[in-house]
């Protein structure tokens, strides 16, 4: 019996030897072609991400340098060394960090033309809504002494919504533009929601007690 069970593995071996051989023949310029293509695609996907990786790095270093520039004051420079990375950098993430960066650098010099800067981020339909979101709020902020309070209002108040990432800065832009505008109850709302939100940061908070005395103290009066 074992000596049957032997014949019969051995001849169900070489019938499939001899399929595979037939199939080869048949086929092999098919197989050969479809491995090249299959090591020549990971070897591509590999030099993708190596050059990727080294094109990233490559932002880093002149966004850091960048930085440095607007740390020393160095306006011109810095607005300069933001655009390079915006020209050169397209394809990374750098090019946005250096967009709102160089909206800060203008802001900086004139309110308007930062606030400009930042609609155009705002209006971009390739960015993720979170940072459209934060391209009108740092608008509004820069416009907070200039704008319309209704048309400041109409434009923040839903970034004040509790699911909102920036919730808690669009609550105490709209808050100051109430204190500004004179208007205690819209402004005391606002500072009520800041305190109630549990999620609310420490930095923030203690700016709060300044608002709240402002808010009770009432619009101030102006004297001839």
């Amino acid at each position: 019996m074992a000596q049957n069970d032997e014949f019969i593995r051995e001849v169900d071996e070489e019938y499939r030897r001899d399929q595979l051989a037939k199939v080869w023949e048949r086929y092999n310029g098919i197989i050969i072609a479809v491995v090249v293509l299959v090591v020549a695609g990971v070897g591509g996907w590999r030099f993708w991400q190596y050059r990727q990786q080294n094109l990233a790095q490559e932002a880093a270093v002149r966004y850091e340098e960048a930085l440095r520039l607007s740390s020393e004051d160095k306006g011109q420079e810095a607005q300069g060394a933001l655009e390079n990375v915006m020209k050169q950098d397209s394809g990374t993430g750098y090019a946005m960090l250096a967009r709102f960066r160089l909206a800060a650098e203008l802001g900086k010099q004139n309110a308007e033309n930062g606030a400009s800067a930042y609609d155009a981020l705002a209006n971009d339909s390739a960015l993720p809504a979170v940072w459209k979101d934060l391209a009108r709020l740092r608008a509004a902020w820069l416009r907070l002494d200039t704008a319309e309070p209704a048309a400041l209002r109409q434009a923040i108040e839903p970034l004040a919504a509790p699911a909102n990432a920036w919730r808690h800065s669009a609550r105490e832009l709209l808050g100051l533009s109430g204190l500004k505008a004179g208007d205690m109850d819209y402004a005391g709302r606002w500072f009520d929601q800041i305190a109630a939100d549990r999620e609310t940061p420490s930095a923030l908070r203690q700016r709060l007690a300044v608002y709240t005395a402002l808010v009770a103290g009432g619009p101030v009066q102006a004297t001839q």
